[in-house]
C-alpha cells in the first residue's frame, strides 16, 4: 500500500525550502497555485455571486488566503478581505498579493465587520504558530466560529498545532481545510482532526523529490483500498495453506475474547484456528464458533494436582505450538500461574510468530525473565499495548505515552526488538528497523468498547497466519480495524457500536 506522508511544522518547511532552492519553484508560483487548488474546492461547493470573506494573516498562509480571493473575485464571486496584522510585517510574497488584489478593486480592510457571508476563508496563521493565541487574534477567531458561514481553512485551521493537534488557546472550526503536498501531524492528531473537517490534499508541485537523508519525514499514514494489501489467496489452495493460527485466550467468566479473537482471525483468512482455553468456556466457544477447534484445560484448586496437571497441560500446549504457523496470547487469560506458564513457554519454545495482547502484556510488564526472553527471542513479535499498557512496559506514565506517542512505542520496539503497536485515538506502529512510523487514520471513538482489542488482535493474528511479515501485517490489520469501525458507525451510530459488529463488519469490508 502507498505511504501517505505526514509531515511536522519543521518538516513540511524543508520541503517547501527545496522545491524553491534545490528544484528553483518560484514562491510566488507556489502560492498561487496553492490559492487556485483553494478557490477551486471553494468553486466545487459554492455558485458564483456568493459572499466571501478572506481572513488573512501577515505570512504566506495570509497571501494564500489573499490570492485566492482574488481569484474568486475573477470568477464572480463578492469578495471582502481582511487583513489582520500591521502592513509593515507583511511577508514580501503576501504584501504583492495585497496590492494585486487591491488593484482588482477589492480593498483589504483591518477589521471584520458586520456583513454577511456564505464563505468565510481562514488564512490567519499557517502551520508555524507555536505560542498561545491571544488578543485581537483570539477574537478573530471566535467571531470566524460565530458566524453562520461554510469556513475553509488554508493549509491549518488557525489555532491548530501543526506537530500535535493542539488547540492554541483558541481554533478556527472549519468545514473544510485544503492542504499542500502532504498531510499535517496536527490534521490528524485530535482535537486538530475535528476542527479540520473535510481535509483536501492537493498538489503544488511540492514533491518527495526533496526528501533526503536526514530530511526523510518520520510518520506516515495509508488511504488506500484494503484490497492492494491483503494477502494473495491461491486458488489450489486449502485450508493449511491459508495458515494455521493458536490463540491463547480466555478464562473462567472470560470466554468472549476467545470467540472474538479467534471469529476476527477466521474473517480475516486464516485457514484454520485453534483456541486455548480454560474447559469453562468449551460449550460456549462450540457454539457460537464451531468452526475454531479447541485446546482446553482446567484449574484444580489444590495446589499440588495444580502443578501436575499444568505440567501435563503444558506438555499437550507445546503439540498446539508446533502445529500452529503462528501464535497469539493474551486476550482475557488472567495473570495467574497457568497464564503466566503459557506465555513463558510461547516466548521460550519457539521461533514461530507470536502477537502478544491484554493479560500478556501485563504479565510482560511484571516479569524481568519474561522480557530478557523477549529481547532475545529470534522469531517476530508483535506487541499490541493501549497507551496505559505501552507505559508499564516503558515504565513511565500513561501521560508520558501520550505526550510523545510517535517516539515512545519506537523506543520500545527497539528495546525489544519487536513490532509495537501502540493503540490509542491514533494508533501507532513501529518497527526497530524502520525509522518512520505508521500513524492509522482509520477508527472513531465508537470503537471504545470492551472486546475491541481483541478483534484487532484477531485481525493481526491472521494476517501473519497468512505469511504476512509482521510489521505489514500490524500496519494494515490496524487500519482494517479502523476501517471495519468506521464502516460499523455509518451503518449503526457510534453509541451502539459493539465489538462483535467490528468482527462482523469485517465480512463486508475484504469482499
Amino acid at each position: 500500500m502507498k505511504r501517505i506522508w505526514l509531515l511536522s511544522a519543521r518538516e513540511m518547511k524543508r520541503a517547501d525550502q527545496a522545491a524553491i532552492e534545490k528544484f528553483g519553484m518560484p514562491s510566488c508560483v507556489l502560492m498561487e497555485r496553492a490559492a487556485l487548488c483553494v478557490a477551486e474546492e471553494i468553486e466545487k461547493r459554492f455558485a458564483p455571486g456568493s459572499r466571501v470573506l478572506v481572513v488573512a494573516g501577515c505570512g504566506n498562509n495570509g497571501g494564500d488566503g489573499i490570492a485566492a480571493g482574488r481569484i474568486l473575485l475573477q470568477h464572480g464571486y463578492r469578495v471582502d478581505a481582511v487583513l489582520m496584522g500591521d502592513r509593515e510585517a507583511l511577508s514580501p510574497e503576501t504584501d504583492r498579493q495585497v496590492g494585486i488584489l487591491e488593484k482588482y478593486g477589492c480593498p483589504v480592510q483591518g477589521k471584520i465587520g458586520n456583513g454577511e457571508y456564505d464563505i468565510v476563508v481562514d488564512a490567519l496563521f499557517g502551520i508555524g504558530l507555536s505560542r498561545k493565541v491571544e488578543g485581537r487574534f483570539s477574537e478573530v477567531i471566535r467571531r470566524i466560529n460565530e458566524r453562520n458561514a461554510f469556513v475553509c481553512a488554508v493549509d491549518i485551521p488557525s489555532g491548530i498545532n501543526a506537530d500535535t493537534g493542539e488547540v492554541m488557546g483558541i481554533a478556527v472550526q472549519a468545514d473544510m481545510t485544503v492542504t499542500f503536498a502532504f498531510g499535517k501531524l496536527g490534521h490528524i492528531f485530535y482535537p486538530g482532526f475535528r476542527c479540520a473537517g473535510e481535509l483536501i490534499l492537493r498538489d503544488i508541485g511540492i514533491t518527495e523529490d526533496g526528501f533526503a537523508g536526514e530530511a526523510m519525514p518520520g510518520v506516515y499514514t495509508f488511504c488506500n483500498d484494503i484490497r492492494d494489501g491483503l494477502p494473495k489467496r491461491d486458488g489450489g489452495g486449502n485450508k493449511g495453506t491459508f495458515g494455521k493460527a493458536l490463540i491463547i485466550a480466555g478464562s473462567v467468566n472470560m470466554s468472549g475474547a476467545c470467540e472474538l479473537c479467534a471469529g476476527s482471525a477466521y474473517r480475516t483468512g486464516a485457514g484454520m484456528v485453534r483456541v486455548v482455553t480454560p474447559e469453562e468456556n468449551r460449550e460456549i466457544i462450540q457454539k457460537k464458533l464451531p468452526e475454531a477447534l479447541l485446546s482446553t484445560y482446567c484449574v484444580p484448586k489444590d495446589r499440588e494436582n495444580r502443578m501436575q496437571d499444568m505440567a501435563a497441560f503444558l506438555a499437550r500446549l507445546s503439540e498446539d505450538m508446533r502445529w500452529a504457523d503462528c501464535i497469539a496470547a493474551g486476550p482475557g487469560i488472567g495473570k495467574g500461574a497457568f497464564a503466566a506458564a503459557m506465555v513463558r513457554q510461547a516466548l521460550l519454545e519457539t521461533d514461530k510468530p507470536l502477537i502478544l495482547d491484554a493479560d500478556a502484556l501485563n504479565l510482560l510488564a511484571q516479569s524481568r525473565e519474561l522480557q530478557e526472553a523477549l529481547a532475545e527471542r529470534r522469531g517476530p513479535v508483535i506487541l499490541t499495548p493501549h497507551v496505559a499498557e505501552c507505559a508499564r512496559l516503558y515504565g513511565c506514565s500513561t501521560e508520558e505515552i501520550g505526550r510523545d506517542i510517535l517516539s515512545k512505542p519506537k523506543e520500545l520496539a527497539r528495546r525489544f526488538h519487536c513490532v509495537v503497536v501502540c493503540k490509542d485515538a491514533r494508533t501507532v506502529v513501529a518497527d526497530p528497523l524502520e525509522e518512520a512510523v505508521y500513524l492509522n487514520t482509520t477508527g472513531n471513538d465508537g470503537m471504545a468498547t470492551a472486546g475491541s482489542g481483541d478483534v484487532l488482535t484477531g485481525i493481526i493474528t491472521g494476517l501473519v497466519a497468512q505469511k504476512m511479515d509482521a510489521f505489514e501485517a500490524a500496519r494494515l490489520g490496524v487500519y482494517i480495524h479502523g476501517a471495519a469501525g468506521d464502516r460499523a458507525a455509518e451503518r449503526m451510530g457510534r453509541y451502539a457500536l459493539m465489538a462483535g459488529d467490528l468482527k462482523e463488519e469485517l465480512k463486508n469490508i475484504l469482499r
